[in-house]
């Protein structure tokens, strides 16, 4: 009598087994990988700010000058009459803030991504809760990445209206010593919230997040799933690609709304206790357009479009290397 030698089918169907896991297991994976991408997260932010803050600083001193300057004078007075360290003013609130905002921003857009992951495969009969492929290998319809990252932006907002409110006031100091309006953070976050100030500009910043996250992200899953689509896994794609894609991505998100951003700069930087602008969009458009045109809302674009490939290139990579060190898959 021969003996019987289980087939590779019977193989992969007993391994195939042993993977499904209990209500109880599933859980535990996904509070695992919310941490992680928290983690990831907020180290892509404080990447993001190292090499963002010195643009971010020129950005905001060109859309907030009261007359007409270039990007070249504002660096020379800047340097002349602040010094280098200038450029890293504010930097302790965004180290802070926007590492927690970053983290934010990329643990909403994975939980969302798993989200339709899961309701994709509800829609699918043959398919039960056990098959769902929650692997980050695993591409969505383009539609649903963009409600992904602006649901991550959405949220976000609450978040970074009053941090870059308080990161804008630093920037826009001139003043030096005993002169300045504000100390530092701290300051400045006593000040805002006695004048009901703190959340000025949550609501552009909800629009402008929004629909940038949402492209930002759209943009970038679209470059990644093309390379999936070749055969590699998440994990295979060079790094190198994955800062391009992510330098391409930040690209597309401010080609979408700097204007707004401008807006927004304008609203959180106006004064505190004689506020001209009464925090509405519509009128600090139309203030701005008839004294200077279509030009004042493109205000320090140039930096801005600079500033934008290295920094998400940065993030991204810094993100998806965090990820894999940790292994997400």
């Amino acid at each position: 009598m021969s003996e019987e030698f289980p087939t590779p089918q019977l193989l992969d169907e007993l391994e195939d087994q042993q993977k499904v896991t209990t209500p109880n297991e599933k859980r535990e994976l996904s509070s695992n990988r919310v941490l992680k991408d928290i983690f990831a997260g907020t180290i892509g932010g404080i990447a993001q700010v190292l090499v963002g803050q010195p643009f971010d600083t020129t950005k905001v001193r060109l859309q907030t000058a009261t007359t007409r300057t270039t990007t070249l004078e504002v660096l020379r007075n800047l340097v002349k009459n602040e010094g280098v360290f200038a450029f890293y003013k504010g930097a302790l609130t965004p180290l802070l803030g926007v590492g927690i905002c970053v983290s934010v921003q990329f643990g909403v857009n994975e939980a969302m991504k798993r989200f339709f992951q899961n309701y994709n495969a509800s829609k699918n009969p043959n398919m039960s809760s056990q098959d769902v492929d929650l692997s980050r290998s695993n591409t969505l319809p383009l539609s649903q990445y963009y409600v992904c990252g602006l649901t991550g932006g959405v949220v976000n907002s609450f978040l970074a209206s009053p941090i870059e409110q308080i990161r804008i006031r630093l920037q826009t100091q001139t003043s030096n010593g005993g002169d300045r309006e504000f100390k530092g953070p701290w300051d400045c976050i006593k000040k805002l919230k006695a004048q009901g100030g703190l959340m000025r500009g949550l609501f552009p910043t909800m629009i402008r997040a929004g629909h940038g996250l949402g492209t930002y992200f759209l943009v970038y899953e679209a470059l990644v799933a093309r390379e999936i689509g070749t055969g590699l896994t998440r994990n295979e794609i060079p790094p190198w690609k994955l800062c391009l894609f992510g330098a391409f991505s930040g690209t597309m998100l401010w080609l979408t709304v700097y204007p707004l951003d401008v807006v927004k700069s304008i609203i959180q930087n106006d004064d505190l206790r004689k506020p001209k602008y009464k925090n509405s969009i519509s009128y600090v458009a139309k203030t701005i357009y008839a004294k200077e045109g279509i030009r004042a809302f493109f205000k320090g674009f140039g930096p801005t479009m600079v500033r934008s490939a290295p920094v998400n290139g940065a993030t991204f990579l810094t993100f998806e290397l965090v990820m894999r060190f940790l292994g997400e898959e």
